[in-house]
């Protein structure tokens, strides 16, 4: 396990200390899991914000929003008759079922 050295503010380190003791674990264990989480939520964003710009990239291309939008009227009505036939109603039934 390789090993690391900061300096903290007296507050950080004093909300560290504070945090240590209600979990009841050593301060070295709750700086690694706040740095592991921290890490997990930037790899998480920094995945999202590519996965947007990407879909932004590829809507700005009116062929790939043309074929979008197909594919989107082609599986709505499956994707309802589906849903219809989940909650056990037929074509006759219009009423909503949140009703």
């Amino acid at each position: 396990m390789g090993a690391i050295s900061i300096r903290l503010t007296e507050e950080i380190e004093s909300r560290l200390l504070h945090e240590a003791n209600l979990e009841n674990r050593p301060r070295s264990e709750v700086v690694r899991r706040a740095i592991d989480e921290y890490l997990r939520r930037r790899e998480h964003e920094r995945f999202m914000e590519n996965l947007v710009r990407e879909a932004r990239t590829a809507y700005a291309n009116p062929a790939i929003r043309g074929e979008s939008r197909e594919l989107n009227e082609e599986t709505s009505p499956a994707e309802n008759e589906a849903l219809r036939h989940a909650e056990g109603r037929g074509e006759e039934d219009t009423e909503q079922w949140w009703r």
